[in-house]
C-alpha cells in the first residue's frame, strides 16, 4: 500500500515537474534590419571572438547585453572602426547599423551574467527580475 501511493505521487509529480517547464516563451520579433544583421555577424565569424549568454569565444567581451549597458554609438563606434584587438572590417554604414540592430535584438532577450535566482520548493530554478 505504502509503495503504490509512494509511486502514484511519483508518477503525478513527474507528470508535473515535466509539463511546468514547457510553456512557449514568445520573445519580440526580429526586424529585417537585425536580420542583416545576423547575416553579417555570421558572415564574419564574430562568434569565433564574442559570446552571446556565455557561449562563444573568448576573445572579445560577451556581447549579450553591450547595447543596454554602453549603448548603439558605442559599439556603433567599435564595429566600424575596431580597436586594437578588433579588427576594423571594413563594415559599411549599412552593414554596421544593421549589425547594431541586431545586437539590439539580442540585447531584448533577456540578460546575462543572470543575477538572481529563486529556487522552488519543488526544485527548478528561475531568474527573478534584477531589482535594479
Amino acid at each position: 500500500m505504502i509503495f503504490g501511493t509512494l509511486f502514484v505521487s511519483f508518477v503525478f509529480y513527474s507528470a508535473y515537474i515535466y509539463t511546468a517547464g514547457t510553456e512557449v516563451a514568445h520573445g519580440p520579433e526580429i526586424s529585417d534590419e537585425a536580420r542583416r544583421g545576423q547575416q553579417v555577424y555570421q558572415e564574419y565569424n564574430c562568434m569565433a571572438c564574442h559570446q552571446f549568454y556565455g557561449l562563444g569565444g573568448y576573445m572579445g567581451p560577451d556581447l549579450t547585453n553591450v547595447i543596454s549597458n554602453r549603448g548603439a554609438a558605442y559599439a556603433g563606434a567599435f564595429i566600424a572602426a575596431g580597436t586594437a584587438t578588433m579588427p576594423n572590417l571594413g563594415l559599411s554604414p549599412e552593414e554596421t547599423s544593421d549589425v547594431v540592430a541586431f545586437l539590439g535584438f539580442v540585447d531584448t532577450t533577456g540578460t546575462y551574467p543572470p543575477k538572481n535566482y529563486d529556487v522552488t520548493w519543488y526544485g527548478t530554478v528561475r531568474q527573478e527580475d534584477d531589482p535594479q
